[in-house]
């Protein structure tokens, strides 16, 4: 650790410039996959301009409970039933998973088949079941 304490008080411009080229490739991946949002936030996004939640989660995940009027696109299953959602290209998608990582995997293959506007909701069921926010079972 002292070696390493050592080389980068030496090289604190290649330190820097490194942890600069981290910094914006943590941005870059993030607008590719879309912005996150609070569940609070994402409820509001949905109900104010018509939006969707989209259930990533395998199907017993989400039997035990999702959110109320959520779409179930499994994330194995949705390139090919993405079509199910071309209703909503111009529309808020938040994309909905265990814990928000998945999520952006998603987002990134919705943008890329021309939905503008996408958004993965943080925490996923998660932080939603710890807020306590209502969920339907199936």
């Amino acid at each position: 650790m002292e070696l390493f304490l050592e080389f980068a008080a030496q090289q604190w411009i290649l330190m820097g410039a490194l942890a600069a080229a981290i910094a914006m490739l943590v941005a870059h991946e993030g607008r590719k996959s879309g912005p996150g949002l609070s569940p609070q936030q994402a409820i509001n996004l949905v109900n104010r301009e018509d939006g969707v939640f989209v259930d990533l989660r395998d199907a017993a995940a989400f039997k035990q409970g999702h959110i109320v009027e959520a779409r179930h696109i499994p994330m194995t299953k949705l390139q090919e039933r993405s079509a199910e959602l071309e209703s909503f290209k111009d529309k808020p998608v938040v994309l909905v998973c265990k814990m928000g990582q998945q999520a952006s995997t998603a987002g990134k293959q919705l943008r890329a088949a021309g939905f503008n506007q996408v958004y993965k909701m943080t925490g996923g069921m998660m932080e939603w079941s710890s807020l306590q926010l209502p969920t339907v079972s199936k």
